[in-house]
C-alpha cells in the first residue's frame, strides 16, 4: 500500500510569521498534533508540533540546573508565558523536516518516522505538499488490512 493510499488532505499549514498562540489554537481546533510550517511560495520550512509548542514553555535541562531558582517564580513564568504567545512559529518549529513521497510505501513511511523519532510526515508530490501521514494512519491501516481489526 502506498502513501498516497491513506495520506490526509487537505492539508493545514501555518506560515512562520504565525504566532504562538495562532499555531496552538490551529493544532487545538483541528484536534492536530503537528503541521507544517509553510512559507508564502508553499515551501516547507519547518514543522510545529505539541511538543515544540510546550517546550517553548519550560528552560532547558542544562539552563535549569545552572539556575533552578530562576524557575521557581511561577508568576514570573505566566508572564513569560504572555511574551512566548506572541512569537512567531519560526522561533519554535522543527526545521529539518523529514519528507515522503506520495508513491512511498507505508512501511517505509513508518520506518522513516520510527529512524527519527517522528509522529507525522509530510507527503511530497514532484516537489509540491499534497498530503500528511501520521503514525496512526500507518497503525490504523495495517490493523485493518492485515490483523482484521
Amino acid at each position: 500500500m502506498k502513501v498516497r493510499d491513506v495520506m490526509i488532505t487537505p492539508v493545514i499549514t501555518v506560515s512562520p510569521e504565525a504566532t504562538y498562540e495562532e499555531a496552538a489554537a490551529l493544532l487545538h481546533q483541528n484536534r492536530l498534533s503537528g503541521m507544517p510550517v509553510v512559507d508564502r511560495s508553499g515551501k516547507i520550512v519547518g514543522v510545529i508540533s505539541e511538543k515544540d509548542l510546550f517546550r517553548a514553555l519550560f528552560p532547558l535541562y542544562e539552563d535549569f540546573l545552572g539556575n533552578p531558582e530562576a524557575y521557581a517564580d511561577q508568576e514570573r513564568q505566566e508572564e513569560e508565558i504572555e511574551s512566548i504567545r506572541r512569537q512567531p512559529v519560526e522561533k519554535f518549529m522543527t526545521r529539518n523536516v523529514v519528507t515522503i513521497d506520495a508513491d512511498a510505501r507505508i512501511l517505509h513511511a513508518g520506518g522513516l518516522m520510527l529512524a527519527h523519532n517522528i509522529h507525522r510526515l509530510p507527503v511530497m508530490d514532484r516537489g509540491k505538499l499534497v498530503g500528511i501521514i501520521a503514525r496512526e494512519d500507518i497503525y490504523g491501516t495495517i490493523l485493518k488490512k492485515h490483523l482484521g481489526h
